[in-house]
């Protein structure tokens, strides 16, 4: 990710911070979050050495490109940003699966009429609430890696669909659908899995 690329993202001035004031928004404004940056990083890599190397690749990018970051803003969307874009232009090569899908199907659906709120339910208050985090994890690795992102960005961390789509660089209306999709997937394999377990619906 090149500086001007961060820049343009952000739409923000060139900060012209002090190198005081570098460390300082690097300790208490980036920092605070490397425990959730880590667990980002896991879930996308599933390796535990790639998620490390993927956590400090993006902490030494934010501190170089860091008079591109506005101090007070969201510093964990920023960061996140930061780590999904350096998983997809390095990490996401030694994957062995392709990384293409095809969205228009379900785009097509979601914006239809037929679509309503209902059929994203979030998934923390249904399939999941019975499931130990082995099982969601391996649920999670089983599902495309575009999907697991929406996933682990909405249920697990918290992110608006506004900042999933500066996160993710792609219009609202496709991460509503991503999400949607991604739900039902996970949902399906966590279900089938309840049923070779023998638990009851």
């Amino acid at each position: 990710m090149s500086e001007e690329a961060i820049q343009d993202e952000h739409e923000v001035r060139r900060q012209n911070y002090s190198e005081r004031e570098k460390t300082a928004i690097f300790d208490t404004e980036f920092m605070p979050h490397v425990d959730s940056m880590y667990n980002f990083a896991y879930r996308l890599t599933f390796d535990e050495d790639d998620a490390k190397d993927l956590v400090q690749d993006t902490y030494l990018k934010a501190f170089r490109f860091i008079n591109s970051f506005e101090r007070g803003t969201n510093a964990k969307a920023w960061l996140f940003r930061i780590l999904k874009n350096s998983f997809i232009n390095e990490f996401r090569k030694k994957s062995k699966q392709p990384a293409k899908v095809d969205y228009n199907e379900v785009e097509q659906y979601y914006n239809s009429d037929d679509a309503g709120e209902q059929i994203t339910t979030d998934l923390r208050v249904e399939t999941v609430q019975h499931m130990i985090g082995d099982e969601i994890s391996g649920a999670l690795n089983g599902i495309p890696v575009d999907f697991r992102t929406v996933i682990i960005l909405s249920d697990l961390e918290g992110f608006t669909y506004e900042e999933m789509s500066k996160i993710l660089d792609i219009p609202i209306g496709t991460v509503r659908s991503r999400l949607h999709r991604a739900r039902n997937m996970l949902k399906d394999k966590l279900a089938a899995y309840a049923k070779e377990m023998g638990f009851n619906k």
